[in-house]
């Protein structure tokens, strides 16, 4: 239908080590590249099941479209996040990689339990372990 908003595509963010941000996703956060781009400037990450993704996109790239972009990025304006079966045994294997935890895995509230970490660029990543209601 015309003028509507058809599907969500896709959550960017804009990174300027895009090389160091595709290692993080694709190697550290085991995410599935789409195409192998590992210099950029773009970049599709998906989980093994669900239609959610997000992209890596050079800064200087947009930059060329939307002039602000070339200044430097300040403060947290996203927060990626990624839910997985067992938070526990998902942070050992991405610590394990490189992956450094800010925080948990913990208790959010009584049916979830995260953890926090950052991508080389300083995005915060949550972790989330979705737990069974107890009845």
């Amino acid at each position: 239908s015309r003028g509507k908003t058809r599907e969500l595509a896709q959550v960017r963010l804009l990174v300027a080590d895009f090389a160091a941000c595709y290692h993080f996703y694709a190697e550290v956060l085991g995410l599935k590249p789409q195409s192998g781009a590992t210099e950029g400037p773009y970049e599709k990450f998906s989980p093994a099941t669900g239609s959610a993704g997000i992209a890596l996109q050079d800064r200087s790239m947009m930059a060329e479209v939307l002039g602000e972009l070339g200044d430097t990025a300040t403060g947290h304006r996203s927060l990626v996040v990624l839910r997985v079966d067992d938070l526990d045994a998902y942070c050992a294997q991405v610590t394990g990689r490189g992956a450094t935890l800010l925080h948990g895995p913990a208790p959010m509230t009584d049916r979830m339990r995260v953890a926090h970490l950052k991508d080389p660029e300083g995005n915060v990543v949550e972790l989330q372990e979705w737990l069974l209601l107890r009845g």
